[in-house]
């Protein structure tokens, strides 16, 4: 196997020697027992002469064909969300393109899930001067992609945070889009540790006070709910909210630190997942999901325990960063061919925090062809200073 030279913390460098993949992720066809919605990133056009601060340049082939590939292993896509660098490079009138080609895309795959993200982004929370006008900006997210026949992800709104004054005001809010809403969504309450610009959501700082808000608006709208994903990196919040959720309403983790173990459950329920890391991991989660459905709960872990370490560190803080992580495996595992990011965010992390991704990504056998992996590792070190 190759072996190349890394960068350590203490500013060493090491000859890292790299292990073969893993083989055995094949699929048996049995359907999951848990349904499984990876959040997609978007695929940067490097060739696109445009200012990457100021204007986004998507190769939309690169984008959809990664969908595609999400798609066969039988995992379904969570568009235009977080991870597609939705406000942090990608705007509302780009996202709404790409779930109008993701969910086109999507009728040519028998099976294939999508789920977009409907939000407030395209209203710059400092021209919000009322609940009313974060309203507004809802509905016409719901109504376009609705009229794209896309099912929606009820995102948490930045505006919304700025301009509520208590909880009352997210009831107002939730109630009004969630009773239009022609199918039930799914809700994402995203913490401040990927958007500092939500903080104090659902109208209180204490999360526990924030939770009480959340439940008690998706239980009276359940019928209007499929379920809720909740994404603040605490394994006993989202068991405690799961506990709590009306009959039919589902939990959808969105704890990328602590995924294997909420979605394996316990004997009073489980997680499914909506959750970033899928997209650096598929192959591995779409695996581990069909070891589960199987009854096989020990390869189930075998196959994702080792991805969980790696995932700890692409979502490390300051973790609105882990969009750089997981475009970076899609780089080694060569659904791209270059590392470059819509917004100039590849920039985001360190040279050594790239480096210690890799040797995780290899001890979790998810670089797929190491000898490439190598080769673009490579690239990327030298760019940085790094010698071969």
């Amino acid at each position: 196997m190759a072996t190349i030279n890394l960068p350590r913390a203490d500013r060493s460098i090491e000859a890292f020697r790299l292990s073969p993949p893993r083989t055995d992720f094949a699929l048996s066809g049995r359907p999951f027992t848990r349904i499984a919605l990876s959040a997609g990133h978007v695929v940067a056009d490097p060739l696109a002469d445009v200012d990457p601060w100021l204007t986004a340049a998507v190769d939309w082939d690169r984008t959809i064909a990664f969908r595609e590939y999400v798609w066969s292993l039988g995992l379904g896509m969570a568009e235009a969300m977080d991870t597609a660098q939705r406000g942090m490079g990608l705007d509302w009138p780009m996202a709404l393109e790409l779930i109008r080609r993701s969910v086109a895309a999507s009728k040519a795959h028998k099976g294939a899930v999508v789920f977009s993200g409907a939000g407030t982004d395209h209203l710059d929370p400092a021209n919000a001067r009322s609940i009313d006008d974060v309203i507004r900006a809802y509905e016409e997210q719901f109504e376009a992609i609705e009229g794209l026949g896309g099912r929606i992800i009820f995102m948490a709104s930045r505006a919304l945070a700025k301009i509520a004054k208590s909880p009352d005001d997210y009831g107002k809010v939730y109630d009004r889009i969630l009773r239009q809403a022609k199918e039930p969504v799914i809700i994402h309450w995203l913490g401040d540790m990927f958007d500092p610009a939500l903080a104090g959501y659902w109208g209180a700082k204490d999360l526990d006070a924030a939770m009480d808000t959340a439940v008690d608006v998706i239980n009276r709208n359940a019928a209007k709910v499929d379920g809720v994903k909740i994404s603040l990196l605490d394994k006993d919040k989202e068991i405690a909210m799961r506990r709590r959720l009306a009959k039919g309403v589902k939990m959808y983790t969105g704890d990328d630190f602590n995924y294997a173990e909420l979605i394996e459950g316990d004997d009073k329920g489980f997680s499914h997942a909506l959750l970033g890391i899928f997209d650096a991991i598929a192959p591995a989660a779409a695996a581990a999901l069909d070891a589960l459905a199987q009854g096989n709960n020990a390869r189930f872990n075998d196959i994702l325990a080792p991805t969980v370490p790696l995932s700890r560190h692409i979502f490390k803080a300051p973790t609105r960063f882990y969009k750089t992580g997981v475009v970076f495996m899609a780089y080694l595992n060569g659904h791209q061919d270059h590392f470059t990011m819509v917004g100039g965010q590849e920039s985001t992390r360190s040279t050594v925090h790239l480096a210690e991704l890799f040797r995780l990504a290899d001890k979790a056998g998810l670089l797929t062809d190491p000898e490439r992996a190598a080769r673009r590792m490579q690239t990327v070190m030298a760019q940085h200073g790094v010698g071969g």
